[in-house]
């Protein structure tokens, strides 16, 4: 299978970033009391969101990479994998919305619906089409179940 992105998700993420960055120095931001702990904590969610996902895939022997889902050996169903269809997804959202927490730039919440609209679009479209023709009715009943982000 040809690799799925031209630009793959930790890029993805890196560039939101700059962009919020941009915004930032652009527009000004707002401050409020404690904005640097709930941006902490909010990243802290992400990062253990991730983790754990990670870790769970690792330890089912498959694929942690994105770029080719058909290299999946195994599909994970539970644990963190039974509330989101996404959780390495979700945990960059988070870390976004972190990152846009700590700015402060009320601007920057649109670009956090630019990275799930690119995600929806181009990065998971792929990855469940190639799931379901790897899992068959396996992924297509998990999918029913599960939603793909939360």
């Amino acid at each position: 299978m040809r690799r799925l992105l031209w630009l793959p998700p930790p890029g993805v993420v890196v560039l939101i970033a700059g962009l919020m960055w941009l915004v930032r120095r652009w527009s000004g931001g707002l401050a409020f009391a404690g904005q640097g702990w709930v941006a902490l904590l909010v990243l802290a969610a992400g990062l253990a969101l991730m983790a754990a996902a990670a870790w769970q895939l690792a330890r089912a022997h498959t694929t942690v990479l994105p770029f080719h889902p058909e290299q999946a050996s195994h599909l994970v169903t539970t644990g963190i994998f039974r509330r989101s269809r996404n959780p390495i997804y979700l945990g960059d959202l988070l870390l976004l919305l972190a990152w846009a927490l700590w700015l402060g730039s009320l601007f920057n919440l649109l670009l956090l619906g630019l990275f799930v609209l690119y995600m929806n679009r181009v990065q998971i479209a792929a990855e469940e089409r190639a799931l379901a023709r790897k899992f068959g009715p396996a992924y297509l009943g998990y999918c029913a179940r599960v939603r793909r982000w939360l």
